[in-house]
Order: C-alpha cells, then sequence, then structure tokens
C-alpha cells in the first residue's frame, strides 16, 4: 500500500524525521509501504535478519524475548513510535520478537534508504545517532532499576512514574494488564499480587486496572525515586522520541538540584 499524505506528515514531525531536510526525508521514504496487521500477528522474530525500520501508526506491538521456557515482555509501544532502529542501523538480525496486540498499520522503511539517507546527510546521521543514545540511556535506566532495588521498589517507583504521567492524580489506571505489567518489571504474576499486597500499608489499593494513592509521601519514602534511574517525564504519543525525554529529564533534574 502506498504511503498517503496524511501518513507521510505524521511521520515527517517524530523524533529524528523531524530533522531531515525534504530532500533528505523523500531519499528514507524510497521504498517504504504501509502496511495494515490483524491482532496476535508476529511481525518479527528473535534472530530474524532486519530489513526495514518499523513505524507503528495505529494500534499497539508488543517488544518481547525467550529464552529456553521463559518468555518476557520488553516493552509495549503505541503510535507513533518507531522500533529496532539500533539493528537497521548496524544492518544486525533482531534482539526481539515483536507481535500486534491488536489490528495494527505500521509503516515500513527499507534500511538500505535510511543508512542512504543518513550518510548522505549528516545533520538527519547526527540526529538519528541522538535517539539511538536516548534509547541507550533509557536501557541503562531500565538495568540499573531491576539490579538495584528489589520487586517492591520496581513496583513503587512504577506507580509513581504513572502517577505523574497521569496527571498527579489520585487515582490512576494501570496502562497494561497485569501479566504484561509483572513482565515489564521482571516479576512473575504471583510475585506482583504480593508487592502490591506490601504497598497497602502505604495507602496504595488495587481494582482491576484502578490504582488509588491515599498516602504518596509513604509511598514516596519507601521508592525513594531518583532521577538517575527515574525518568517521570511524560513523553507526549512517544512521538518527540528518546533524546528529547532524556533532554527534558535532563532538565528536570537541574531545577531539582
Amino acid at each position: 500500500m502506498t504511503i498517503r499524505s496524511a501518513d507521510a506528515e505524521r511521520v515527517r514531525n517524530i523524533s529524528f524525521f523531524k530533522q531531515a531536510d525534504d530532500p533528505t526525508f523523500a531519499r528514507a521514504m524510497t521504498g517504504a509501504f504501509l502496511q495494515r496487521f490483524p491482532a496476535n500477528t508476529t511481525l518479527l522474530m528473535e534472530g530474524d535478519p532486519v530489513d526495514f525500520l518499523y513505524i507503528l501508526l495505529e494500534g499497539a506491538v508488543e517488544l518481547g524475548a525467550g529464552w529456553k521456557s521463559k518468555d518476557t515482555t520488553l516493552a509495549i509501544l503505541r503510535p507513533v513510535s518507531t522500533f529496532i532502529l539500533a539493528a537497521v542501523v548496524l544492518e544486525s538480525d533482531s534482539l526481539m520478537s515483536a507481535v500486534t496486540l491488536e489490528r495494527s498499520e505500521i509503516l515500513m522503511v527499507p534500511g538500505d534508504s535510511l543508512r542512504r539517507s543518513m550518510k548522505e546527510d549528516a545533520t538527519f546521521g547526527f540526529a538519528v545517532s541522538e535517539e539511538l543514545a536516548g534509547c541507550y540511556r533509557g536501557l541503562v535506566r531500565s538495568i540499573k532499576n531491576h539490579k538495584l532495588r528489589d520487586s517492591t521498589e520496581r513496583l513503587a517507583n512504577y506507580l509513581l512514574t504513572q502517577r505523574v504521567r497521569q496527571g498527579e492524580k489520585n487515582t490512576i489506571v494501570l496502562p497494561h494488564e497485569k501479566r504484561v505489567l509483572a513482565a515489564l518489571l521482571g516479576m512473575t504474576p504471583e510475585n506482583l499480587s504480593r508487592a502490591f499486597s506490601k504497598l497497602s500499608d502505604k495507602g496504595v489499593s488495587v481494582e482491576g486496572a484502578h490504582v488509588r494513592f491515599d498516602n504518596v509521601a509513604a509511598l514516596e519514602r519507601l521508592a525513594r525515586p531518583t532521577p538517575l534511574i527515574d525518568n517521570h517525564y511524560a513523553q507526549d504519543c512517544n512521538t518527540k522520541g528518546k533524546a528529547f525525554t532524556e533532554r527534558q529529564q535532563g532538565l528536570l533534574d537541574t531545577k531539582s538540584d
């Protein structure tokens, strides 16, 4: 399916593509096409060669991985998001699987077109490198979160982050089902339930997907959030990219000093 002008404009205004001039953007989109996929479609598997950059325009995609009999969720993407950028830049195999969670529209951008545009336009190439740097910093935050905190602390900080991103309300809605949330936080569903129970004496109550906070100060004392691990910045619809999010976190860090 050819690219509609409206879809091209959406892509034109996200993250690193926004830094490309018109000729560079046209080169990067050479050979790109739009695909619609039903729910539960496997887009790629771990170890698959990567020929395209994927840009999620509608729907939802789960990124995951497995080893032996274990499977885990690494991220849940919503529009507008790019994924497997690093594999495309390095012309490497995918380290993750990708599966649609609902009916999705995905723009497929040939890796050759993207790499050629990066080489021919230094400004665009630098913008892509900034995005990759933002992704790397996000990965470091995630590793620190998992290695330095126990499961209850990870859940407490996740809830505080969601509270900020949802307007600092006393009741939030979990954006993922609990099975997925457990995988994202490196827990089993049973451990997640126990962690929620431990937070009850900190004023946290759960009913379905709704979480209520009756004592935020007590939860913060347990969680002890830090800008060197956590990033509470609410990224609007993922359109501005990881590099932008990291810069905003840096500004927030400076203001808090």
